[in-house]
């Protein structure tokens, strides 16, 4: 693995806005970051390191449904702070194995040894575009004798295709009024076009509920009952909202993508349960939870994270030589864990100060099948680090 710096390519701004990426610089950037999209370095790999990254995914991919299927034996929901008029829809949608489509893992890399889980985004993970279309379009341009680890847009298209007769039409596709999830949803609806599915898309607060016939509906004058929709917004925030009753009541009439047991995966509560299942298991990173006994700041080489938090909000990490970090955020209510540091991952930027990446390894049907890279000015991935493409020989 080696990070290299490159010229970007001549008025790339418009290249990649035609191709979709229509925030890839922020309009209000702090000194020393960079764009979004930033092509002005890329990193290397071998083909035995990305065979390596597939395996570790396809390896933590049955890790952790084996976790949830522990979290509903024993009945942990407490712990992953899940609200127990979640529980019987979460079992049952976990028995009936309605569509899911799609996660992202994220890791710890550097080359020299086996990548360390930092969490699963199993719900509600952006970056998909960018990963999916932009950098392989990168590629062709700057490297088209390379290959890319990335078959995520015709594995999308496949799944749509798989589950296509599990779904009542129009397929939904709703998310918050945000760029990255509005571009995000508007790919994820391409895909499924390209799949021969009709959709529609809107708002997650324009979703309207018809009282006498007790169903979901959306912004036509007839209010059509939505039957099967794909949602870019989390369980955990639906269900501390006031339609959460309704979402639960009419729950096992929809089709819900993703399914709610999701919330089993998709927080960070899933982490020390991993590490009792696999102790020392060498894709992960010792964790536990955070209980009354825990002191307000975790140890030297621990790091403290809520249960449910996003863009590395709400972190406080403490080095080996005791100094902390700490970043602010809405997530101050939440339950905690503590996650041991993993392996350094800075990488040399000139005479830059360093660069810090995380994998992303995708996951469509349960098969570990891209990558995308963040990266960062510190160890913290943030709301400003950057997307960084990729390339292996």
């Amino acid at each position: 693995m080696q990070r290299h710096n490159l010229t970007p390519r001549p008025n790339w701004q418009q290249i990649v806005e035609q191709q979709g990426l229509s925030f890839h610089t922020p309009d209000t950037l702090p000194p020393g970051a960079r764009p979004y999209w930033d092509e002005s370095a890329c990193y290397e790999f071998t083909s035995a390191e990305i065979d390596g990254l597939e395996a570790a995914g396809n390896q933590l991919q049955e890790m952790c449904l084996a976790a949830a299927q522990h979290v509903i034996d024993n009945q942990r929901y407490a712990e992953l702070e899940i609200p127990a008029d979640a529980v019987p829809l979460i079992e049952w949608a976990w028995n009936e194995e309605p569509p899911a489509l799609y996660g992202r893992f994220d890791l710890l890399y550097n080359g020299g040894g086996p990548p360390k889980l930092l969490e699963y985004n199993a719900d509600t993970p952006t970056s998909l575009l960018e990963a999916a279309v932009i950098q392989w379009y990168w590629l062709k341009d700057i490297y088209p004798d390379a290959d890319q680890f990335n078959s995520l847009h015709e594995k999308l298209i496949a799944k749509w295709k798989d589950i296509a007769n599990y779904l009542s039409k129009p397929v939904y596709f709703a998310s918050a009024d945000y760029p990255e999830d509005l571009l995000t949803i508007a790919y994820l609806r391409d895909t499924a076009e390209q799949a021969g599915l009709n959709t529609q898309q809107l708002l997650m607060q324009d979703i309207g509920w018809n009282e006498p016939r007790q169903c979901f509906v959306d912004l036509d004058p007839q209010e059509l009952a939505i039957k099967s929709i794909f949602k870019l917004y989390p369980w955990e925030t639906m269900l501390d909202e006031d339609f959460a009753t309704q979402a639960l009541r009419t729950y096992k009439n929809m089709t819900w993508i993703e399914p709610i047991w999701k919330m089993l995966l998709s927080n960070k509560g899933i982490l020390p349960i991993l590490w009792e299942l696999y102790p020392n298991h060498e894709l992960l990173l010792e964790s536990r939870f955070v209980n009354s006994s825990s002191g307000w700041t975790p140890a030297p080489g621990w790091v403290r994270k809520p249960m449910h938090s996003r863009e590395g909000a709400n972190i406080t990490m403490v080095g080996l030589d005791g100094n902390k970090l700490e970043t602010p955020g809405p997530y101050d209510n939440r339950l905690q864990i503590d996650q041991r540091l993993g392996p350094a991952t800075i990488f040399p930027d000139g005479g830059n100060p360093g660069r810090w990446p995380v994998i992303g390894l995708w996951m469509i049907d349960q098969e570990c099948c891209g990558m995308g890279i963040r990266e960062s000015a510190g160890p913290i991935t943030d709301n400003f680090s950057s997307f960084v493409p990729h390339f292996f020989r």
